[in-house]
């Protein structure tokens, strides 16, 4: 099987292209809630995790513990030559080194959720060994030493030993109180056989610091489960908006692929769709004309009459959609010149005149004067402006009034407004005229024929021109088209010649 991209229009809204990566996704999002969800007791849903990082804290501070040894040996020599502080940093040392081998071989395998629990008992037991080095340490006595300085340097020590371990290994749950629980059980057998105060002093003082050492090294513990529970909560949901994603871009491909196919066909079927037409036209119009002779019966030139209206109304159809598939297929060329926005308006208002002129509608022209040149395609702002006008003729009622207005904009650009005082449009029914085949309420009753074509097409061509179009109306009060040019269009001009003649602007007028 191929698993090139697929170029079909068929109904499979995912790739199967894509389903490598889709799998994979959805992988994720499940065990991820298999993760979450497995378990009703939430601090068992992550030991796998906090045991590799607390086996990634014993790799990385590896080095701190010896370097804390050799400092406490050097001080207790210094305080007590004895030679037994060197056996027992030794001894340190060793178990010290027994607990990073341990780590380092739990981080060479792959520890699966059946180990958990046997690898835990395992750094457990590593931790109680060293604590049972703190707790030789604990044993040790001074006798050649006067006064309590060595008391407080023995205490001194434990109290660091216990935070740096606290805060080494709290991510191993229990792993603060089992490492010194041999410590304490030293401290208290010496202090119940002396009953010195002050190593009933030093018991006290070193429990109470296991206690609480271990409950901030407990919170830190429930802290990192939360942060970690919320970091797989933001996997799912980003893991759950990849597939989504995924999916939404296949569909809008097939879409988008769908629409190009169609505007293609379109396109590329102009003149297989017109050359029926114009012959259905150029016919009904000989029979209704009478040409080769009269017709015997008068019906027929009533049939002949329906037929070239119709076939009429289906060609401007046609060249609508075409025109509309063309400039979505991306084949709607421009052919750009330096052209007068006055001019344009002047000629489409002569052609719309004769047909304004039968219900009776007055067209009122206000003009900026003296208006550069734009460059643009002539064709395409006629095509504009045309429906623009033909549309508010079409819904003026009789004896109604329509303002046409060429100036500029605030932005520098052009503009040509097209207001009329018909029915207007509601509000709501806005966005529905200007999608494709999309009529209003009045549109419909109304007795005109319309494809819905007209906006749309003017939206496209406007927006070909990086112009813009904005259609304002109110029930009742009348519709506002206004179609606008960039400055960017806008051509400057250059002063004229002093002793060149004016040219005049050519004015065209029609019946």
């Amino acid at each position: 099987m191929s698993n090139g991209v697929s170029t079909s229009t068929d109904k499979i809204i995912v790739d199967r292209s894509r389903s490598h990566r889709n799998k994979a996704v959805s992988k994720a999002v499940r065990a991820t809630r298999e993760r979450l969800q497995s378990s009703a007791n939430g601090n068992e849903l992550f030991d796998r995790d906090m045991l590799t990082m607390h086996v990634n804290a014993v790799l990385q501070g590896a080095s701190i513990m010896p370097l804390f040894i050799v400092l406490v040996t050097a001080i207790g020599v210094y305080l007590n030559p004895d030679a037994s502080l060197f056996g027992w940093a030794l001894m340190m040392l060793s178990l010290h080194a027994i607990n990073v081998l341990l780590a380092r071989r739990a981080s060479r395998r792959e520890i699966t959720p059946v180990d958990i629990r046997k690898w835990r008992h395992r750094l457990l037991v590593a931790q109680v060994l060293v604590g049972c080095g703190w707790a030789v340490f604990a044993l040790q006595s001074c006798n050649a030493c006067s006064g309590d300085g060595y008391y407080f340097y023995k205490g001194a020590v434990l109290l660091f030993a216990i935070s740096i371990t606290a805060m080494s290994s709290f991510m191993l749950r229990l792993g603060v109180l089992f490492g010194f629980l041999p410590m304490i059980a030293a401290l208290l057998a010496t202090s119940v056989l002396s009953r010195h105060v002050l190593d009933i002093g030093m018991t006290g003082m070193c429990a109470t610091a296991v206690v609480f050492f271990h409950y901030i090294a407990d919170r830190l513990y429930r802290s990192n489960l939360t942060l970690m529970s919320y970091q797989s909560e933001k996997d799912d949901l980003i893991a759950e908006l990849e597939v989504a994603k995924s999916m939404s871009d296949e569909a809008r491909r097939r879409a988008e692929e769908a629409n190009l196919a169609k505007s293609r066909f379109l396109a590329s079927m102009s003149h297989e769709l017109r050359t029926p037409l114009n012959a259905i036209l150029g016919f009904s119009e000989v029979m209704n004309s009478e040409v080769l002779g009269p017709l015997s019966n008068p019906t027929y030139k009533e049939y002949a009459g329906d037929i070239h209206r119709s076939g009429q109304h289906l060609l401007n159809l046609i060249n609508e959609i075409l025109d509309l598939s063309r400039i979505e297929a991306g084949r709607y060329d421009l052919s750009e010149e330096a052209l007068s926005l006055l001019e344009v308006a002047e000629d489409c208002i002569g052609m719309v005149q004769l047909r304004a002129s039968g219900k009776n509608i007055a067209i009122r022209e206000q003009f900026e004067q003296h208006l550069p040149q734009v460059w643009a395609d002539e064709k395409s702002l006629r095509q504009v402006l045309l429906n623009l006008l033909s549309n508010a003729v079409k819904f003026t009622p009789q004896g109604g009034e329509v303002t046409v207005k060429v100036g500029w904009t605030a932005g520098g650009g052009q503009y040509v407004a097209i207001k009329d005082n018909g029915p207007g449009i509601p509000e709501e029914e806005i966005p529905v005229v200007l999608s494709a085949f999309g009529q209003g309420s009045i549109a419909i009753k109304s007795a005109e024929q319309g494809t819905g074509l007209g906006l749309p097409i003017v939206q496209a061509i406007l927006a070909k021109h990086d112009g813009q179009f904005i259609l304002r109306s109110k029930l009742r009060e009348g519709t506002e088209a206004i179609a606008i040019l960039p400055a960017t269009r806008v051509l400057q001009t250059v002063p004229a010649v002093a002793d060149a003649p004016a040219v005049d602007r050519r004015r065209r007028s029609f019946a």
